[in-house]
């Protein structure tokens, strides 16, 4: 039997379901001859007679009427299977594993996840909040497929732009500039800045450089934060300014204010390494909800 094939499964079942050779090499679109030949072939390989034939006509032998089942329960699993695979082929099954940039998290997770989850019900969809850093690790790894938040700034990755929206100056509370309407990054060069630490990821820090280099100085850094949060409560306790996304506001509700800067905005994005059917499905999707969704919002608010 190591050699039997699904096709004998196959010639089988139309023989025994029109109980007429004739019939059955039509219905297959082969030669009565060779469907003849090949359930002889299998009868050989059983060691056992499927068929009686004889004037009145072809029977399923006791053999036969056992057999016919579990050959349809075969020829049925394998038709799953193929299924499986070429839905698997086109991205539209498998698992998803999701990287959110934390300081995002808040405002892109809950309706990217939700499109995805209408969109591709079957998906086994995981998600993650991490800093940039894990984040890239992650993608170049593969233990992420996608991820979404700041551009990363590195050559080896794909970025698509999902969002923008401005950049401010994040203020204390009652700060001499709190009630401009907008602010040149020029006009904060003698204030106290409280940033993240420049290892925590060096490509924004350099980018960073430049845009400060722009304005004509180099921010005198008086503390640092490990996170958006960290730079918030800062900021609030008086040590100094910073500058973020405008929906980082949903991280605190009180003790600092956001000024947009004059001519930055930030951009969000959705980043990747592999090129499968099941990641250009991701992609596609978000693109789709970032065309009629704003990102950068609390949806829930």
């Amino acid at each position: 039997m190591s050699d039997l094939e699904l096709r004998h499964l196959r010639y089988f079942v139309a023989v025994a379901e029109e109980l007429s050779v004739t019939a059955a090499a039509a219905r297959l679109g082969i030669a009565q001859q060779s469907l003849s030949q090949q359930i002889a072939a299998l009868e050989r390989r059983l060691k056992t007679r499927l068929f009686d034939r004889d004037t009145r006509g072809t029977r399923l032998t006791a053999v036969g009427e056992v057999f016919l089942p579990e050959a349809r329960a075969v020829l049925e699993r394998a038709g799953l299977a193929t299924a499986v695979a070429a839905r698997a082929a086109r991205g539209e099954i498998g698992q998803v594993d999701l990287a959110f940039l934390a300081s995002a998290a808040n405002t892109l997770l809950p309706p990217i996840v939700r499109a995805l989850r209408e969109r591709f019900p079957d998906w086994e969809l995981t998600t993650d909040a991490v800093s940039i850093a894990e984040m890239v690790t992650g993608l170049r790894s593969g233990r992420y497929d996608v991820g979404f938040g700041r551009p990363p700034c590195v050559d080896d990755l794909r970025t698509r732009v999902i969002a923008t929206e401005p950049t401010c100056a994040v203020l204390p509370s009652g700060h001499p500039l709190a009630l401009r309407g907008a602010l040149h990054l020029a006009e904060l060069k003698d204030e106290p800045w409280v940033l993240t630490p420049r290892d925590s990821w060096l490509p924004w820090h350099v980018r960073y450089d430049a845009e400060y280099a722009a304005a004509g100085y180099e921010p005198r850094v008086v503390a640092e934060g490990s996170s958006v949060q960290n730079l918030l409560a800062l900021v609030a306790a008086g040590v100094g300014v910073t500058r973020l996304a405008a929906s980082s506001r949903s991280l605190r509700g009180g003790g600092v204010v956001y000024v947009p800067l004059e001519g930055e905005v930030a951009e969000t994005v959705v980043t990747w390494r592999d090129d499968t059917p099941l990641i250009r499905n991701v992609v596609s999707v978000v693109a789709a909800l970032a065309a009629t969704t704003d990102l950068t919002v609390d949806q829930a608010s």
